[in-house]
C-alpha cells in the first residue's frame, strides 16, 4: 500500500504554517476555490472518507453516499474561517485517518469487493463491473488529497 499519508500531511502542514492568512485567500480565478476553501474541502473529504473507511471494515461492499462538495464548502464559509484553525483541524483529522488505516488488517484491506460504487464516488473511478478493495479506496483518497495539495502549490506559484 502506498501509505505515506503522515509524511504528506506533516510536510504540507509546515508549509501552511508559514503562509500568511491573507495568502490563504488567494485563488487562480474568481470561479475557483481559494487555498483556504481547498483546505476546507479536504476537511470535508477527510470527514466523509473517515466514516467510509471505518464502515467498510464491517461490510462486504464498498457502497458509500456521496456529498455535494461545492455546497459543503459554501455552507461552511471556509473563506471566512480562521486559517490556523482550519489547518490544525485538517492536520489532526488526517493524522487520525493515518492512524486508523494502520490498524486495518491486511486481509480486510485486500479483500476484493464486487459490490461497490467507486465508479461514482472515487477520485479515480473503478468500473462498476470490476472488483476493488478498501486498499484501492484508501490510496485513491491519498491521491485525491495530494492532487489538492498540488492545486495549492499552483496557486502559490502563480500569484
Amino acid at each position: 500500500m502506498e501509505h505515506n499519508l503522515r509524511e504528506t500531511i506533516l510536510s504540507a502542514f509546515e508549509r501552511f504554517m508559514m503562509m500568511p492568512e491573507n495568502e490563504a485567500n488567494l485563488r487562480l480565478a474568481a470561479d475557483k476555490w481559494s487555498i483556504q476553501e481547498i483546505v476546507g474541502h479536504m476537511i470535508d473529504s477527510a470527514s466523509n472518507n473517515h466514516a467510509r473507511i471505518v464502515k467498510a471494515q464491517s461490510t462486504d461492499d464498498l457502497i458509500f453516499e456521496g456529498y455535494d462538495q461545492v455546497a459543503w464548502v459554501e455552507n461552511q464559509n471556509y473563506a471566512g474561517a480562521q486559517w490556523h484553525d482550519l489547518i490544525i483541524l485538517w492536520r489532526q483529522y488526517n493524522l487520525h485517518i493515518d492512524y486508523i488505516v494502520g490498524q486495518i488488517p491486511d486481509k480486510v484491506l485486500t479483500k476484493e469487493r464486487s459490490n461497490h460504487n467507486l465508479d461514482k464516488i472515487a477520485w479515480k473511478p473503478v468500473p462498476a463491473d470490476q472488483p476493488t478493495t478498501l486498499e484501492y479506496f484508501i490510496n485513491d483518497y491519498i491521491k485525491h488529497l495530494k492532487h489538492h495539495l498540488g492545486q495549492i502549490e499552483e496557486i502559490i506559484s502563480n500569484t
